[in-house]
């Protein structure tokens, strides 16, 4: 999938809307008709959050800010947990997370700005398992991963999964992970190790969802969960089951709108208290079918209502 435009075309209309701001007082838009007074000002909805979302924020960044009249949209990344902070802090009007927010953090954000976080689901992702596309494994259980990304996990090596991996010699397998501040990072380990068992030490863990894919394409030992929408040509992404005996479901849209996949989480936006004005509006945009249609355009899996 390419990604690679998004930014470059972003920052464009961005620097666009900058300079007529700059540029024309009030930042009235052009063909008003008769300078009737009621010149619009451009209005700037700020969008932080999630990396495994970012590349989803921008696209819809992108297409929104060219069809509206009255607003546009940054984005940047960082991890759920740097959107959920800046939401916290006052500074945005989303947070992108691929994890729900905590209890925790719906209080803080009350508290320090004296408004409560608003849910939306915006579509939903499978977290895809992650090997070199040379790796003879096809599927793996829930179990197997636990004990491969779990503290005191058993399974270290790749024959212990019943396969002969040719071009890892060693047959050590190689972990790849998310920062502790990432949605992802989050939800995986949940899946795996419930809410009272912890990664074990050890693994290389990456900021980014598109970085640990490349990561993987390039170390035939490794191991790694991001996104499916993050898949390439280079990489396998495995069937997996809940627990031995079980069916294995592959991450694709069929399997996680028919919730056999058994790693698939909805992504969430969250806004500062009841949206209303512009933010109210981009928001029903991304629900509305044109928005939904980009979420599966960027590999992710729309709501079923649309």
């Amino acid at each position: 999938m390419e990604k690679k435009g998004l930014m470059g075309y972003f920052v464009i209309g961005i620097t666009v809307a900058f300079a007529c701001c700059l540029g024309i007082s009030g930042c009235s838009p052009s063909g008003d008709g008769g300078g009737t007074g009621n010149a619009r000002k451009q209005f700037t909805i700020k969008n932080k959050g999630s990396d495994t979302m970012v590349n989803l924020a921008q696209a819809w960044a992108e297409t929104y800010t060219g069809i509206s009249q009255t607003a546009s949209v940054e984005v940047s990344g960082g991890g759920s947990g740097t959107g959920v902070a800046a939401l916290i802090n006052g500074t945005v009007d989303i947070a992108n997370c691929s994890r729900q927010i905590k209890p925790t953090e719906l209080a803080q954000a009350e508290k320090n700005t004296g408004k409560v976080p608003q849910e939306f689901i915006v579509g939903h992702d499978a977290l895809a398992v992650y090997v070199h596309e040379h790796n003879p494994l096809d599927r793996i259980t829930i179990n197997e991963l636990a004990e491969i990304y779990g503290e005191n996990g058993k399974i270290t090596k790749w024959s212990q999964l019943r396969i002969t991996h040719p071009e890892c010699q060693s047959d050590k397998i190689i972990r790849i992970s998310r920062q502790s501040n990432s949605g992802t990072y989050f939800y995986f380990r949940e899946a795996l190790l419930g809410k009272t068992r912890d990664f074990g030490l050890g693994s290389l863990d990456l900021h980014g969802s598109k970085d640990v894919v490349e990561v993987v394409e390039r170390t035939p030992c490794a191991i790694g969960y991001s996104g499916m929408g993050y898949a390439t040509e280079h990489v396998k992404m495995l069937a997996v089951a809940t627990a031995p005996g079980e069916s294995y479901y592959a991450p694709n849209l069929e399997n996680v709108l028919a919730k056999t996949y058994p790693i698939a989480r909805p992504l969430y936006m969250y806004s500062l208290g009841e949206p209303t004005g512009e933010v109210k509006v981009y928001l029903d945009w991304i629900l509305s079918a044109e928005g939904q249609k980009i979420v599966e355009k960027l590999g992710f899996v729309p709501l079923v209502n649309n």
